[in-house]
């Protein structure tokens, strides 16, 4: 079954068609986004312009031309803002019934919190916490307070990039005193619902929306962060916001738009979405915000999906986001899971009973097990050279609750666990940090052993006891049949683990 959701948003129209996966989730098949600013003005007139509607008509219409092409079987369309506050707000979702032949609905602004939060959810891993969901649009902000199992409270709140562009009468630069003017409006309109926010407490704020993944895109670049264009999990401090909003402040729209991250197209407005979110975050007290690629669109789908009786349910097997997440990448490129946990008990033993010498932590052993579900999914692509596919399909399969550089070091684990390991000749190698370095090749060289003592997909491999000694370690190797093939794969891996670990490793039945 494939669906399509459109947003019509105040700044941008968007779309997403996904095809459901029944009983497990949803696969992104195309997402399309038009700005068409329908909102420019509207905020100032109460109406929305012939010119912006005409190209949002002919937007949607295109949209519905592409899903049907992708043989759709149901079209959600929502409308936000601009199209709520418009005088004419009526005529436009009448001419989208029939010059589009879609049927839109006008959601609320506590309606659109909700789906937002419903979408946050499916895309960050959440512990037990109150979590704060900030969505920064063209015409409102819509700012969500929940926990895994519920929302404790959701509101909207009249500030947007394109509302605040009106505001400010659409002045290119903001003088001193315009700032101070701003900030007091934008205190004066969000003061209540901050103000609640803060009596219900939170522990962590993740941010969304395109206005909040471009200031966070433009802060991840500006520190070297890994594919910053793929923003989801990724922390930013709140110093680093307050030097991007100073300095987009200062800046002509033609300026903005050259800086890394920032869009021609966000230009006119992105120097008021930084100054609204540091002035939030800061009366929120908060030090950070951490950004999610979820969007209303995915709230759309995943409500729609549970209201028609197709429940994406989560997978049994997976004790977390992170887990469910490579499960379901593992499934699709139809990996055998319980290999893969034969595999992962092995290398875990091999983490554990080496914790003195390497010294890592639970994050790592963490990775391990990940890594140890999804390090051969580049085989459903072709043999050979079947490890470089899979860091390929893992760097790009939007792996959900997982970092830029947990996604990277995912991919690279999936790259060396087999042939040649990691060195200073391989240029991706060489671009990584010194930390990274070490902790790949920790990583890595535990997995190589780990999927060497299963060569012969017989999982009789059923412990290892590590024995260490002045310049070696040995790997006692228990199991009930012959291991011979086993060990002496293994051993033709230890290669990288004995170059982290500076020792030769010796790999004996036990």
């Amino acid at each position: 079954m494939n669906i399509a959701a459109i947003d019509i948003g105040t700044n941008s129209i968007h779309m997403v068609i996904v095809k459901v996966q029944t009983k497990t989730s949803f696969d992104i098949l195309i997402q399309e986004k038009s700005m068409v600013k329908l909102g420019v003005g509207v905020f100032a007139n109460k109406e929305l312009s012939q010119e912006a509607m005409d190209l949002g008509v002919a937007t949607v219409q295109r949209y519905v031309q592409l899903a049907d092409q992708y043989g759709v079987d149901d079209i959600i369309v929502s409308a936000t803002s601009a199209t709520r506050e418009a005088k004419n707000g009526r005529e436009f979702l009448d001419r989208l019934i029939h010059e589009a032949g879609v049927s839109p609905q006008l959601i609320s602004g506590k309606e659109e919190a909700k789906l937002i939060f419903l979408a946050v959810k499916e895309a960050i891993a959440m512990k037990n916490e109150n979590i704060l969901v900030l969505d920064i649009g063209g015409g409102s902000t819509e700012a969500i307070v929940g926990d895994q199992k519920q929302i404790h409270y959701g509101n909207s709140m009249k500030l947007g990039v394109l509302r605040l562009l009106d505001y400010t009468e659409g002045q290119a630069k903001i003088d001193a005193k315009s700032q101070k003017e701003l900030k007091s409006h934008i205190r004066q309109v969000s003061d209540m619902v901050l103000e609640k926010i803060k009596k219900i407490g939170f522990d962590r704020i993740i941010g969304t929306s395109g206005t909040i993944r471009a200031l966070a895109e433009a802060c991840l670049i500006k520190t070297d962060n890994p594919a910053p264009e793929i923003v989801n999990a990724e922390t930013i401090p709140l110093k680093e916001l307050i030097k991007l909003r100073d300095r987009l402040l200062e800046t002509s729209p033609k300026e903005r738009g050259e800086i890394p991250g920032i869009s021609e197209n966000r230009a006119d407005a992105i120097h008021l979405g930084a100054l609204l979110l540091v002035e939030i975050l800061q009366k929120l007290e908060a030090t950070s915000i951490t950004v999610s690629d979820a969007s209303l669109r995915d709230g759309m789908i995943i409500n729609h999906i549970e209201k028609h009786g197709l429940k994406i349910e989560e997978v049994s097997l997976g004790k977390n986001l992170k887990e469910k997440s490579c499960i379901r990448l593992a499934m699709k490129y139809d990996t055998d899971l319980s290999e893969k946990r034969h595999v992962m008990g092995i290398a875990l033993q091999l983490f554990d009973q080496l914790k003195d010498l390497h010294r890592a932590d639970n994050y790592e052993r963490d990775l391990i097990c990940y890594a140890s579900l999804i390090y051969d999914i580049g085989s459903f692509v072709a043999f050979q050279d079947f490890h470089k596919h899979g860091r390929y399909l893992i760097k790009n399969s939007q792996l959900r609750g997982f970092t830029n550089e947990e996604v990277f070091l995912l991919g690279d684990m999936a790259r060396y666990h087999r042939k040649k390991g990691p060195t200073k000749r391989h240029k991706k190698f060489r671009k990584l940090e010194s930390q990274q370095k070490k902790r790949l090749r920790l990583l890595a060289g535990i997995l190589r052993i780990a999927v060497g003592l299963d060569k012969t997909k017989n999982q009789w491999v059923q412990n290892v006891y590590c024995i260490d000694q002045k310049d070696q370690l040995k790997i006692k190797v228990f199991g009930v049949e012959n291991l011979d093939l086993e060990i002496w794969e293994a051993q033709r891996y230890s290669d990288t683990l004995a170059k982290h670990l500076k020792k030769e490793i010796l790999i004996i039945p036990g």
